[in-house]
């Protein structure tokens, strides 16, 4: 990271999708360069994040486990225009 803070998106005890919807949601509405930290409970994030991340055009830095969480570090990259 580059010294600016993180966005962090908490969305422990969300069921798959709403993980997902969540954290698509704000990775449209943050700008190009910014970090998004997305913490999830669902085993079913570790799947549907790093999905979710390559569809959106972001990069991810890290994925890990912290106790029940599931965190993920993502740079946000800007987004083509949908037609």
């Amino acid at each position: 990271m580059d010294g600016t803070a993180a966005t962090v998106l908490d969305l422990a005890g969300l069921k798959c999708p709403l993980p997902v919807l969540r954290a698509r949601k704000a990775m449209r509405a943050l700008p190009a360069g910014t970090t998004l930290v997305v913490i999830c409970t669902d085993p079913m994030a570790a799947i549907d994040i790093p999905n979710l991340v390559r569809e959106e055009g972001g990069r991810m830095e890290s994925a890990e486990r912290v106790g029940d969480d599931l965190r993920f570090t993502i740079t946000v990259f800007a987004k083509p225009p949908h037609f």
